[in-house]
């Protein structure tokens, strides 16, 4: 299954499914755990709704460097242990929005990540039981200001801006994800990244039991579990797809307001 929030033409926030009919995409509305109002099997096309974010985090719990080519993209070591850091609520944006970027900054860079949803509160929770935690999955931009990232520790201006969380437009649950499944971002079309997951160099269950060592994560949480090489800059005015084999495709657009 895959789950979907939205805003209707009348401003009501539902929850439903997202599947293809006749080989067109709709959006079935439906009881579910992501929505405050549901109306049965009414269905909508996606493109005549405000798509919103798949879930409501507390909190992004982000991972640097999983994928070795990347660290040498970056010039960076590969790390002994998850490199982790936060982005905050104010970060999130969804599916066909268009996020605007900080201004007077010279290179904003797109990073392509699977993100991981939790579905249950945890902590402590070992890797061989982190599946019991996950409700599922959704393609998720790491945006990334490098003017400022470069020059602090904590990434705050760097990762934590404003918009700088693209994620949806769906949560696929478990079943849908391969363990080999292609991360792929398009710029205007053009293939930018395209790994498989199985690159990664810390799991999702290890990722899960590391994380929660020190916190505890709530249901709606998201991991973004790392980005493969092929991080670009972005431009005004720039389409960008992140696509995750058989989750979903999340496509948004970004301005520069000095543009």
């Amino acid at each position: 299954m895959r789950r979907v929030r939205f805003r209707d033409s009348a401003g009501n926030v539902r929850g439903g499914r997202w599947t293809v009919r006749d080989g067109e995409e709709v959006v079935t509305a439906a009881a579910g755990p992501y929505g405050r109002i549901a109306f049965g099997d009414e269905t909508f096309d996606p493109e005549e709704v405000d798509v919103l974010a798949p879930c409501e985090p507390t909190k992004i719990v982000c991972v640097g460097r999983n994928y070795a080519d990347h660290a040498d993209e970056r010039d960076e070591e590969i790390p002994d242990r998850p490199l982790l850091f936060l982005k905050t609520p104010n970060t999130v944006a969804t599916h066909n929005s268009t996020v605007t970027l900080p201004a007077g900054k010279e290179r904003i860079e797109h990073e392509a990540e699977l993100g991981v949803v939790i579905g249950e509160r945890c902590r402590n929770v070992d890797a061989v039981n982190a599946e019991d935690v996950i409700a599922g999955y959704t393609p998720f931009n790491d945006l990334s200001n490098r003017d400022d990232q470069d020059r602090e520790q904590n990434w705050v201006r760097g990762k934590a801006f404003d918009g700088a969380a693209p994620m949806g437009p769906v949560i696929a649950t478990p079943e849908h994800l391969a363990d080999d499944a292609t991360v792929e971002a398009r710029v205007n079309g053009e293939v930018r990244q395209s790994e498989s997951i199985d690159k990664m160099i810390f799991s999702i269950p290890e990722l899960i039991e590391e994380i929660t060592t020190y916190m505890t994560l709530e249901p709606g949480d998201v991991i973004a579990t790392g980005t493969p090489e092929g991080v670009g800059p972005l431009s005004d005015g720039d389409e960008v797809e992140i696509e995750i084999d058989d989750v979903g495709t999340l496509r948004h657009s970004v301005r520069f307001p000095d543009a």
